[in-house]
């Protein structure tokens, strides 16, 4: 056999996967994952829309320790929906924006780095919760379009709809208006804001959506950009607070949703509590520093400026990613973002639930 026969082979082999990976994933079991939300869950929605840098983290040393360059992503590799979805069988998900027709493989991802449940959050700068609504909708129609109503349908009925929304909204109503809870009450912002949240969920099951993934909020006051603004480098007790009322308001509306709405099923992720013992016991779970970042500069660099791309050039850089709970100031480095992913996909109830994402995805013998 020829050198060139043999590479023509090959290249019909790889050709032949290539196709069938790209057209007919969902002829196979593994629902697809849709994803939305805010930098949780940004796989790179921002490099395709008009923001500045605070936005993005398309620059080193974001990305360094897996994919080798900047994809986006807020942290050194991958994300909690990267591992969601190694473990549901699917490839990687790209952000919707990057995608093109007849691209879909095996989901999308919408969510946007600052993005809120509120539209004034970061508005101009972000895709917010609602547009990203928007956006399922447009893919929708595409799918039906490109595969059929009958097969469009199941793809999204079948998908699990996994979101992180709400830090942003309560980060800046801290810093932005310290003033506001003097004229509004931390509950009545709460309500305002779950009340958006329910409004996309019940707009996501309109859409054909039944499955549900949720991240609660984790401890926003324990971030190591909120530590220098209060006394001796203490959490913020008010920012942590707005984190509480929330997850209780957000676990309320989940349960009342299942009741009301025909075939809702979901999964509440308990990130205050998870996150919050890794930062008081990094070593429990294999970590050396759990209040300073690796990337930033200034007190536990607490400075978003991780990159140097965000106003001041000057950062510090820790040499093992792996050892902090905190890649730069707000966000979970990739090695506390595995561990998040697992206790996601098969954690007990004390932690995910009423179900765990392999339920969810029902995942009999993975």
């Amino acid at each position: 056999m020829s050198t060139l026969t043999l590479h023509i082979m090959l290249f019909a082999v790889f050709a032949s996967l290539f196709t069938s990976t790209r057209y007919d994933h969902q002829s196979r079991k593994d629902a697809a994952l849709f994803i939305f939300g805010d930098s949780v869950n940004d796989a790179g929605t921002n490099n395709y829309i008009n923001t500045t840098a605070f936005f993005r983290a398309n620059f080193p040393p974001y990305g360094e320790t897996f994919f080798h360059y900047p994809t986006g992503r807020f942290t050194d590799g991958r994300l909690i929906v990267d591992f969601i979805a190694e473990y549901a069988n699917l490839p990687l998900i790209p952000p919707y924006l990057q995608m093109k027709d007849g691209d879909f493989m095996g989901g999308a991802n919408f969510a946007s780095a600052g993005a809120g449940a509120l539209v004034d959050t970061y508005k101009g700068y972000v895709v917010d919760l609602k547009m990203q609504l928007k956006q399922l909708e447009q893919l929708e129609k595409k799918l039906r379009k490109e595969m059929g109503s009958e097969k469009a349908k199941g793809i999204i009925k079948e998908g699990v709809y996994l979101i992180s929304i709400g830090s942003n909204d309560y980060g800046v109503a801290l810093s932005s208006d310290p003033a506001l809870f003097q004229s509004l009450s931390m509950e009545d912002y709460v309500g305002m804001v779950i009340g958006n949240i329910t409004t996309v969920l019940q707009g996501i099951y309109k859409v054909g959506g039944r499955k549900f993934a949720m991240i609660g909020i984790g401890q926003l006051g324990c971030v190591p950009s909120a530590r220098p603004l209060t006394r001796n480098g203490a959490c913020s007790d008010e920012a942590n607070k707005l984190a509480k009322l929330h997850n209780v308001a957000l676990t309320a509306i989940l349960a009342k949703l299942e009741t009301q709405l025909q075939g809702f099923e979901y999964s509440y992720f308990d990130y205050y509590t998870t996150g919050s013992e890794r930062i008081q016991y990094p070593s429990k779970y294999g970590f050396k520093e759990g209040k300073t970042a690796c990337c930033g500069s200034g007190p536990y660099r607490g400075n978003s400026n991780c990159g140097g791309q965000r106003g001041v050039k000057e950062y510090s850089l820790c040499r093992h990613p792996e050892k902090y709970i905190f890649f730069d100031a707000g966000h979970a480095s990739e090695r506390a973002n595995r561990q998040f992913a697992q206790l996601m996909w098969n954690g007990r109830p004390s932690v995910i639930r009423p179900h765990n994402l392999k339920a969810l995805f029902k995942h009999e013998g993975a």
